[in-house]
């Protein structure tokens, strides 16, 4: 027992659950766990996850068997596994999910069959009942057994839910099937079954209702599968963030380097790393400078100068030159680390969203139940005959066995989702369309999502009497020879406009002011005004105005001399999207108030806002602190979207009520939002939610629909004036209009 306390901090836990099949068993949990003393507990039904706070003195033992007394299974989550164990161990989801697929794969191709010989009476040769009984069983027994498993479990614990119902009906059905083929008159040869639309009461013994069974156990295992599968992806943010650091790094010992995987480097070692390469770690620069891309994880555009000193955080990426750095964090002290488990927070603690079925099924499963059961006792005690009495009260059950209902969800996500994805939209599951309807705040990261994400040359001011094709030709050449991001920047705008450039002839980096060499028989300087000044090559007042202009507008300015002359001031900044100002139009028309978060400086978040036509900004916001911003935008009673692209937008896409992703961005990003745009577009946010909207209201349309026939015909049926077939065939036509209402999503623009 100890074991279970002393390597956790006591006070919080968070188990994983087992078991679970709908949002009303994570209720169940929820409910069972806030009963006792001193606990406060969330259960999330998609991450499959209980995050539970308690007293001093509370056992987690206690826990783990209040959970288990429910039905479910609980347990302290795994150690994170290295890589190659990951590789190696088949992970337990792909399993469930490979089991769902046998079983629904099983359930159509011997379902389609027997629900055509039932329907179409040519097909209906001499012995046909009895071939459909053959295909019918194992459908129901095999392909249906996780519906009966979970209604037994709920029984044993005197809840019921959706499962409950589906079982039920389905062995109602498969049961009166059997009494009528050994010894009703339904096993008869030459038996057939008209599809007579009557409302007589009868005995039912010549009746079965073998494609009732087998094809609801079809439909609603499908509903299942798709649902199971986009659950699956709710653990993949943290393994796509885990997996952005360097999976190995080359140390020194005694003077050598020597290459050891990542996960082994211990606090104090030294490590290199070269240009191009991810920094291995959390630590401080020792030898070496360098420009350091951290855009992925602070989305600050402009790479940031390191030298000895200087700290650097794990798994961004060195664009300059070979760096020495001595380790100060390792494992789950890194920041990449502290970002995961913020990820997973905000996953765990993310509000229930409660399918509307499941909600509903509450109520509709107990009542539906009674109805039957009482139907049965009501026309045995008249004197009717236990067939009628039966005939009756399987009616009940199937005319309420939710067909529609398990198709509503399911159908009108397909296509909605379908036609997402034909327009660059990725929607992740039911969830995520509900978040859709409320939201009235839109979180817009800058860099990567309003802006292009990388440098770009945007200006070049000339001193009098200079050619602006000769500056960019020398300043390009000279720049192309450098890795740094913004001479990269340069050498590219300058080859767009002037074409090839020469070959310098000397080249020299200067630490931490530029670069200097020789193109052409020139001896060419490029980078800050303190460069030139060595070589008493001053700015003009002109130039130097342009510079400081630059400057404050949050941009990076170059100078360029040359022969003893400053020439030119280069402007090089991160450029807003051409669509980006009819994205902000179009959100605003959804009635949503944009809002700009960036961990860029006030006045570049100020001058791209301005650009774009957004009136909020929130600028120089640390990685971490994005997801505050966003809990402090909800705690102002705002609903929240976030629009981010980077690994540091991945917590607060999470806490998010919604979050979308530019599927140009980073994997991480991709994992914790809930619709991904997979063009860099921005109008895409718009039309994204525009589309979750849509199919939104048509899920409720389903679900209204399918309860109506339900409701509308139970009456009929519990007063023994539906015969079963009549309620499977107003079932099928409920599905049927289910289907063809979620088909009209296909024409969404």
């Amino acid at each position: 027992m100890s074991s279970l306390t002393d390597d956790r901090p006591s006070g919080a836990v968070e188990l994983s659950i087992g078991g679970m099949t709908c949002a009303s068993c994570a209720n169940r949990i929820e409910r069972k766990l806030n009963k006792l003393d001193g606990v406060t507990a969330t259960v999330n039904y998609a991450t499959e996850k209980a995050k539970v706070t308690f007293a001093e003195g509370i056992d987690l033992h206690d826990l783990i068997a209040e959970v288990e007394k429910t039905g479910y299974t609980a347990a302290l989550p795994p150690k994170p596994k290295s890589s190659a164990e990951q590789d190696e161990s088949p992970s337990e989801p792909q399993d469930e999910l490979r089991s769902l697929r046998d079983r629904l794969i099983t359930s159509v191709v011997l379902a389609v069959p027997v629900i055509a010989m039932a329907m179409i009476p040519p097909l209906q040769f001499t012995h046909w009942q009895w071939l459909s009984l053959t295909l019918a069983a194992p459908v129901v027994v095999y392909a249906g057994w996780p519906f009966h498993k979970a209604a037994w479990t709920n029984l044993r614990h005197g809840a019921a839910t959706m499962d409950t119902l589906v079982s039920l009906g389905t062995i109602a059905a498969l049961g009166w099937s059997l009494w009528a083929l050994f010894f009703g008159s339904a096993g008869t040869p030459g038996m057939t079954h008209p599809f007579a639309f009557t409302i007589e009461r009868t005995d039912g013994s010549g009746n079965i209702y073998l494609e009732a069974a087998a094809g609801v156990t079809a439909f609603i295992l499908a509903g299942r599968y798709f649902e199971a599968r986009s659950k699956r992806r709710a653990g993949a943010a943290l393994r796509a963030l885990l997996e952005l650091g360097a999976k190995d790094v080359a140390v020194l010992r005694d003077g050598r380097e020597v290459r050891i995987p990542s996960d082994q480097l211990k606090a104090g070692d030294r490590f290199v790393v070269r240009p191009g390469e991810k920094i291995a770690t959390d630590g401080v620069v020792e030898e070496g400078s360098s420009a350091v891309d951290a855009s992925m994880l602070t989305g600050e555009s402009v790479p940031v100068e390191v030298r000895p000193g200087d700290t650097v955080t794990g798994a961004t990426v060195n664009a300059g030159g070979r760096l020495v750095v001595r380790a100060t964090r390792v494992g789950s002290d890194t920041q990449l680390a502290q970002m995961a488990k913020l990820v997973e927070d905000a996953q765990t603690g993310k509000a229930q969203v409660q399918r509307l079925a499941d909600r509903i099924s509450g109520i509709f499963v107990p009542i539906v139940i009674a109805l039957a059961v009482g139907t049965l006792g009501f026309w045995l005690g008249t004197g009717d005959g236990a067939g009628a009495a039966f005939t009756a009260a399987v009616a009940v059950l199937i005319i309420a066995c939710p067909c529609a209902l398990g198709l509503a969800t399911p159908t009108a996500l397909l296509v909605g989702t379908g036609r997402g994805a034909q327009l660059g939209i990725l929607i992740k599951g039911p969830e995520v369309l509900e978040s859709t309807r409320a939201i009235d705040t839109v979180v817009l990261d800058k860099t990567g999502t309003v802006t292009e994400g990388r440098m770009t040359l945007t200006d070049v001011h000339l001193a009098d009497g200079e050619d602006r094709d000769e500056v960019l030709r020398l300043a390009g050449a000279l720049e192309h020879a450098s890795e740094h991001p913004i001479a990269q920047a340069i050498a590219r705008g300058a080859a767009e406009r002037v074409g090839e450039l020469p070959a310098p002839e000397d080249f020299a980096n200067v630490e931490g002011l530029g670069v200097q060499g020789v193109v052409d028989g020139h001896a060419v300087l490029v980078g800050r005004p303190r460069l030139l000044a060595e070589w008493s090559q001053h700015l003009p007042v002109e130039l130097e105005r342009k510079l400081a202009e630059a400057q404050t507008a949050g941009r990076t300015a170059v100078a360029v001399g040359w022969d003893g002359r400053a020439r030119a001031v280069l402007v090089v900044a991160d450029t807003v999207k051409p669509t980006s100002a009819e994205a902000i139009r179009q959100l605003r028309a959804l009635g949503l108030t944009p809002v700009l978060l960036t961990g860029d400086n006030e006045a570049v978040a100020r001058s791209v806002a301005a650009e774009v036509g957004i009136d909020e900004v929130i600028a120089e916001v640390l990685p971490a602190d994005k997801v505050d911003v966003v809990k402090r935008l909800q705690a102002e009673g705002r609903s929240v979207a976030m629009v981010g692209d980077g690994v540091n937008d991945a917590a607060a896409l999470a806490q998010a009520d919604l979050g979308l992703a530019m599927g140009t961005g980073t994997d991480a990003a991709i994992e914790a939002s809930d619709l991904t745009l997979v063009r860099g577009d921005l109008r895409v946010a718009a039309d994204a939610i525009r589309l979750s909207r849509r199919t939104l209201r048509t899920i409720k349309g389903n679900l209204f629909w399918a309860f109506a026939y339900n409701v509308a015909a139970l009456p009929l049926a519990a007063l023994g004036l539906l015969n079963p077939m009549i309620a499977g065939a107003a079932m099928a036509f409920s599905s049927v209009f289910v289907v063809s209402n979620s088909l009209r999503l296909r024409g969404f623009k």
